[in-house]
Parts: structure tokens; C-alpha cells; sequence
């Protein structure tokens, strides 16, 4: 993964649907799992949520949580 498109995805917010203007990082992995599963969107905003899946799956969340621009989470 580049450190600079994985930063831009972590930050990313979630343009539709019921997390809709949550960074992607803080999306709850069954929803991410869910998207596995029925197949990403394409272009840009589905290789951040693969990669999004990719850090879940891998238990990297906490460790990418000082990446985040606003700390609030949701």
C-alpha cells in the first residue's frame, strides 16, 4: 500500500448511504465486509474501501488511528 493513498483513504469520508460523512476507517467492518461481498463501487472510492477492508481484516485500524485528520470518531 503507498503511506500516501492509504492516509487519503483513512481520511476519506463516506459519501452516501447510512455512514454517510464518516472517514472510512472509522466504517464498521461488516459493512466493508458486506461491500466484499456484493463487490466494491467502482473507481477510486472502491480501491479505498478495499483497502479499508484490507486494514480491518488485518487488525490495523488502531495502529492507522494517529492518521486521522479529525480525531472525533462517530
Amino acid at each position: 500500500m503507498d503511506p500516501e493513498l492509504l492516509k487519503i483513504a483513512i481520511n476519506t469520508k463516506m459519501p452516501f448511504g447510512k455512514y454517510a460523512g464518516r472517514p472510512l476507517l472509522l466504517l464498521p467492518e461488516p459493512y466493508l465486509v458486506w461491500f466484499k461481498q456484493q463487490g466494491f463501487p467502482h473507481g477510486t472510492l472502491g480501491a479505498q474501501l478495499a483497502m479499508m477492508y484490507e486494514v480491518k481484516l488485518n487488525g490495523l485500524e488502531e495502529m492507522l488511528m494517529p492518521l486521522l485528520e479529525n480525531k472525533k470518531r462517530n
